[in-house]
């Protein structure tokens, strides 16, 4: 993984002493509320319904164990025990003090970690697939193409106050578990007919009040000339995009306002100043970026060997091997499984962990793996290199720690934001419903039997839970002061993305779960064999589960 250099170290800690001055001058009354705004804004330093909320960037989902030990230490010292994870990779802090946030960046900074530009109308922090590196389906690592975007991003003196916020994803593998379609900029890793590899760009996706699933507006685009095209695009967005209306400055807007064609022209305009100039990738840039992702001292196993190892263990444990069917995936490394931990247990938050599981995690990802870790898009962590043989105590450890619950993929696996019970802007809240859900359907065999769901709550529009790219999506609206909930179905964050249909009128909160079970019902009884829940929809439309669902509620 990447390391900091002098330079990196310094830009860092010289940021920091500039934020606690900043602070000082806010708290002593030298700087008023909205000159304070965007320089916390920039800082990751929100506030929140209760208290401050602060955004710590986990690069691309990449860390190290010293680096998720310091964030359960800040957990423990200035919040109250846990950290959450955001679809964004990222960790949030939800009850930090004012005054102690300097104290926490400069912790932060000591490890090589930071919040800068994790809010703010900025480029934010830049997400990844979470198995980069390691995917058996990966078409190239895109993690160093990740690193190079971050540098170059970071502090840029040209795109610090953009008309909105501007979000960037990368996918390497031939599934995409970066949602690039849902993103201002969606990058895909690809190789043309020569062999040589390059990038697909989309753009203008995004979800919040008006959902829109990107557009290619670059087919192949020569690797070299990755940030002077994305300088282009986001050039013509910062002089184009709206500043009037908030509601109305994504690109997306901008996009749909221009059509994918003249705004390609318009990029295409922008790009010949650019092309070819100084922030071209040379050959050399690209290959040293590389060189901080190199595959780690893998150990040489006979591949044969160690699966029929494994599954002598699976047959003896039927626990053990439902977890290492649902919770791990395929290594490019023969005798290597990834290993997906499940921060989606019933009972508590869903992408919440607490101090005492990060240090713990730590230590399994020293004793098991290369000391490295990844966060998720689905609010999850992974161990990306764990021998198989290795599998079982893991897997002990896990579920000692409540992290091993076997439900990756399936409907409990909920991405939910933190909703009213935290965010001012909620309008209504989304844990309680996520755990209502998860109660409702806690049997194994029926989750495995419904096969493959993703169920997306939102507690607003602002869709930080993705609620419009679910297979189901739930949507918290106030409804004359009382929390109401609204659902979608057919949503897909996948390569051939889409976006979800309302079904209806909203619902109560009590009445959620019913309207679930009955929508699982609807497609049980019209699936073909070997359909998942997207393709029956797809094939049958909205009707017959409208039909059930308000039929059971009148």
């Amino acid at each position: 993984m990447y390391i900091y250099d002098e330079f990196d170290q310094r830009l860092i800690d010289e940021r920091v002493a500039q934020f606690r001055g900043q602070v000082e001058r806010y708290l002593a009354g030298e700087l008023t509320e909205a000159q304070f705004l965007p320089l916390r804004l920039q800082n990751g330093l929100y506030v929140q319904r209760l208290a401050p909320m602060l955004r710590v960037a986990i690069p691309y989902g990449t860390l190290n164990a010293r680096q998720l030990r310091k964030l359960a230490e800040v957990s423990r010292r200035y919040d109250k025990g846990y950290g959450h994870i955001s679809t964004r990779q990222n960790m949030q802090f939800n009850w930090p003090q004012l005054e102690e946030v300097p104290d926490i960046l400069a912790e932060l900074a000591s490890v090589q970690l930071h919040a800068i530009q994790t809010s703010g109308n900025c480029i934010r922090n830049t997400t990844a697939d979470e198995f980069s590196g390691v995917a058996k389906d990966e078409v190239e690592d895109a993690r160093p193409y990740c690193e190079i975007i971050r540098q170059w991003s970071t502090f840029h003196p040209e795109f610090a106050f953009l008309p909105r916020k501007f979000k960037i994803a990368v996918c390497g593998s031939e599934a995409d578990r970066a949602v690039i379609h849902a993103h201002d900029i969606g990058i895909e890793v690809v190789r043309n007919d020569a062999g040589e590899t390059g990038f697909k760009i989309l753009v203008g996706g995004g979800l919040g009040r008006t959902p829109i699933i990107g557009e290619v507006v670059c087919e192949f685009l020569p690797r070299k000339h990755l940030l002077t095209y994305l300088e282009a695009i986001v050039r013509v967005y910062n002089q184009l995009g709206r500043r009037d209306n908030k509601f109305r400055a994504r690109i997306k807007i901008l996009v749909r306002a221009m059509g994918i064609e003249a705004f390609r022209e318009r990029v295409e305009a922008e790009w010949a100043f650019l092309k070819d100039g100084p922030s071209t990738l040379t050959e050399e840039a690209i290959e040293h970026a590389k060189s901080f992702f190199q595959p780690p001292a893998y150990e040489t196993l006979d591949e044969a060997a160690e699966a029929a190892a494994l599954n002598a263990t699976m047959e003896s444990s039927p626990a053990f091997a439902r977890w290492v069917r649902h919770n791990t995936a395929e290594h490019k490394q023969p005798g290597y499984r990834i290993v997906v931990l499940s921060l989606k247990q019933t009972g508590f938050a869903p992408g919440d962990i607490t101090a005492e599981q990060m240090e713990a995690v730590a230590d399994l990802a020293e004793r098991y793996g290369f000391g490295e870790l990844r966060t998720t898009h689905h609010q999850n962590m992974v161990l990306p290199d764990v021998r198989q043989r290795d599998l079982h105590a893991v897997w002990g450890v896990l579920s000692d720690l409540g992290l091993a619950t076997p439900n990756i993929g399936h409907l409990t696996d909920i991405i939910c934001c933190p909703g009213g019970d935290y965010c001012s802007l909620a309008n209504a809240k989304s844990i309680p419903v996520a755990e209502a859900i998860q109660r409702r359907f806690d049997d194994f065999d029926y989750l495995y039997d419904l096969g493959p769901i993703d169920l997306n709550i939102s507690g607003c529009m602002n869709a930080c839970g993705h609620h419009h790219v679910g297979n189901i999506g739930i949507l918290g609206v106030d409804k004359k002061g009382a929390e109401f909930y609204q659902v979608s179905l057919g949503g897909n964050p996948g390569k051939d993305g889409s976006l979800g249909q309302i079904l209806g009128p909203s619902f109560s909160q009590a009445d959620v779960p019913e309207v679930i079970s009955k929508i699982l019902e609807t497609y049980v009884e019209h699936r073909n064999e070997e359909e998942t829940f997207l393709d029956t929809f797809r094939r049958i439309g909205l009707d017959p589960f409208k039909e059930r669902v308000y039929a059971a509620a009148h």
